[in-house]
């Protein structure tokens, strides 16, 4: 009989991501569950990888990625945020942002290290500050709209301390990080060797005349800092998996002796065609009135309906209350909207280590109008 080696995360199972997404299957609900469009790229990018795949670039690429695209992300950085990173020693393309993730985390985190972690939180986080020796250390966000509570973070800090996570536009709630929260950490971490990964995805998704502020806007974060971000979500192509790190060069060389041994390099026709699209900047800079129109059309179905919500600020997510229903544990009331209205929601406590309730359920809005529609209708029914 063979003894087989003990789980390196006993308590992990399988997310709740996959779990809803299998159930909206199941049942042939409308999945609004999992956070990827209903919709296509953009046909002049897929023509774009065609060609390159005809053209024969189906070989490895680099291993911090195409030249031509780290330029392209290079050009885009400095075009937003004021500052251009090099893009030899100072951008790694990687498969998908959270690969990003798991490499800068393994890259700075040792046995004995703290990571100060704001929840709700992406689930990738705690796993692989575990996988590394390290410890998470939790600081809730603040209700009800899940501001960082600057006081309590530093309370929360130690002289273990080696990195503390951001996530800003947040998944799963929305909320956006003024410059005013990231002057607070630039002060919070001055003086100390604390490294931050800014985590920021959703930055071409914040409504209502907001702008992103990017922790590259300001240096002495910029200096510690890994900000990381997904062509993913720009480009409506979650399952291509390209994503990339931006970090100081001493940074970026440790990131990348991780990287090398995860996946190598990231596939070689959409990195080049990516580098290309980048050119056409209307795309992503008219993304916040896309998506805002979607969480207008959404919120505007969902006016009947006895749910309480404030409109997202940003990402493609919208939360909802649901205490006027029922005061059901909200995975076991998601699970109930699958059967019983046809629709497939995430219970935000799946994003708390403790699986903290305050009764929201998340809802992905990135799909079509008549998607959007059958689920509002399907909700107000209840």
């Amino acid at each position: 009989m063979i003894n087989y080696p003990s789980s390196k995360l006993p308590d992990v199972g399988t997310s709740i991501f996959t779990v809803m997404s299998a159930m909206a299957n199941e049942h042939q609900a409308i999945n609004l569950s999992q956070g990827f469009p209903d919709f296509n790229c953009p046909e002049p990018l897929i023509d774009l990888v065609n060609k390159y795949m005809r053209e024969g670039f189906n070989q490895y690429a680099p291993m911090a990625g195409v030249p031509k695209l780290r330029e392209k992300i290079s050009l885009k950085t400095a075009r937003l945020y004021g500052y251009q990173p090099d893009p030899d020693t100072e951008i790694t393309v990687t498969t998908g942002a959270t690969e990003a993730l798991f490499a800068a985390i393994m890259a700075v985190v040792k046995p004995g290290d703290e990571v100060v972690v704001l929840e709700p939180c992406y689930d990738a986080y705690a796993p692989a500050i575990r996988l590394s020796g390290g410890s998470p250390i939790y600081v809730p966000l603040a209700l009800p709209d899940f501001h960082v509570d600057w006081d309590l973070v530093r309370k929360r800090i130690s002289s273990r301390t080696r990195l503390l996570i951001i996530n800003t536009p947040h998944n799963p709630t929305g909320a956006v990080m003024t410059k005013a929260d990231l002057e607070k950490l630039a002060s919070l971490t001055e003086g100390t060797d604390i490294l931050v990964i800014s985590d920021e995805v959703y930055e071409h998704m914040v409504f209502d005349g907001q702008e992103h502020v990017s922790a590259l806007q300001i240096e002495s974060l910029r200096a510690r800092s890994f900000v990381i971000s997904s062509f993913g979500k720009t480009y409506h192509t979650t399952g291509w998996k390209i994503g990339y790190a931006i970090a100081p060069a001493p940074l970026t060389a440790e990131l990348r002796k991780m990287h090398q041994f995860i996946t190598f390099s990231s596939v070689t026709p959409l990195q080049l065609a990516i580098a290309d699209f980048l050119d056409h900047e209307e795309h992503y800079l008219a993304l916040p009135a896309f998506y805002q129109q979607k969480r207008d059309y959404f919120l505007a179905q969902l006016q009947d309906a006895r749910f309480t919500f404030t409109p997202s600020p940003a990402t493609y997510f919208q939360l909802v209350r649901y205490d006027a229903l029922t005061d059901a544990y909200d995975v076991d009331y998601a699970r109930q909207l699958v059967q019983q209205a046809g629709v497939a929601a995430i219970p935000v406590s799946a994003f708390y280590h403790n699986k903290t309730d305050h009764k929201y359920l998340r809802f992905c809005f990135a799909k079509g109008e008549d998607t959007l529609r059958t689920a509002a209708a399907r909700l107000v029914r209840l």
